[in-house]
């Protein structure tokens, strides 16, 4: 099979529009699209400071490896890299040494927060989660700490790794449960919260597997273990729906995304932003305490109990 922009063996065949792709060929096909979106979702200036959420995962590796390739050279652009270490023994630790070579090979200035910080780690937590699964803890908690560091280093904008099936799952979820207002809310965020560091995504149109062969191809290191508490997510059930869709008829995911960005102008009319204030610990919210306090003080008297 040869690629069909040169006489190159091709490494992949694009379904959803038919193309045949050498190495080099498919490495410009993903770059050209991440640096569309990275051009269209954010402006950046001089000065500027752009943190990365980076895990150690292909999504998150190919993120900050493309980033570093657009304002690596820019003196004055700075790239920090922020890690979460959310006390997952035997899953984490191997992912942050990965990200740690990576940041210091490149010169990239890297943080790393942890779960313990506020007093508990995930596998403890996993064991009283009760009725709630253990993702719903870990995905607040991960959320504060990211961006309470993306705030102490005095960034603009913090990146994440999600991709276009990523997306596309988070989309039917929230259709699906009927959260219209957390539809208006999902990034990328164009309004700046005070307290709250916008995020972007520059894979939101690159599906999961075209991630992972360019992470491949390009050399790029990442870590491919799976958390022991995979399973428990109630994503699994949209990403088996959406994957679905996607077999049968290609492009689908580009299709639900793409619906979504006709319709988000409605919800953000329809939902606008809300006044914020600081919670005790601070990080800014609705109610009298943030989502992840909340959920801290809720974990502490199980743990009380116990």
């Amino acid at each position: 099979m040869r690629c069909d922009l040169c006489s190159g063996e091709a490494v992949t065949l694009i379904r959803y529009n038919g193309s045949h792709l050498c190495e080099e060929h498919f490495k410009t096909y993903v770059e050209k699209r991440v640096k569309k979106e990275i051009r269209k979702q954010i402006n950046v200036r001089s000065g500027d400071t752009i943190a990365v959420a980076v895990s150690g995962g292909k999504d998150s590796m190919v993120t900050l490896h493309i980033l570093d390739e657009v304002f690596g050279e820019r003196k004055d652009v700075t790239l920090c890299a922020i890690s979460i270490d959310e006390g997952i023994e035997g899953y984490r630790p191997p992912s942050l040494d990965i990200v740690r070579s990576f940041c210091k090979e490149h010169g990239i200035t890297s943080y790393i927060r942890s779960f313990s910080e506020m007093g508990m780690e995930m596998d403890r937590i996993a064991s009283v989660s009760g009725e709630n699964s253990p993702c719903t803890y870990c995905g607040v908690f991960r959320r504060k700490l990211m961006n309470d560091q993306a705030r102490e280093a005095g960034a603009k904008y913090l990146a994440t790794g999600h991709n276009l099936d990523d997306m596309a799952q988070s989309i039917m979820m929230n259709f699906v449960r009927g959260d219209v207002e957390r539809l208006a809310r999902l990034g990328p965020h164009t309004k700046i919260q005070p307290g709250l560091i916008p995020r972007f995504h520059p894979l939101r149109m690159i599906p999961e597997k075209e991630s992972l062969l360019y992470a491949m191809v390009s050399g790029i290191p990442y870590w491919d273990g799976e958390c022991p508490y995979y399973m428990e997510a109630l994503r699994n059930q949209y990403r088996d729906l959406v994957d679905q869709l996607e077999d049968r008829s290609p492009g689908s995911k580009f299709s639900i995304l793409a619906s979504y960005d006709t319709l988000k102008p409605i919800l953000t009319d329809h939902f606008p932003q809300s006044g914020l204030h600081m919670c005790s610990c601070g990080e800014p919210t609705l109610g009298k305490e943030c989502k992840a306090c909340e959920l801290r003080s809720s974990l502490e008297k199980k743990l009380k109990d116990l």
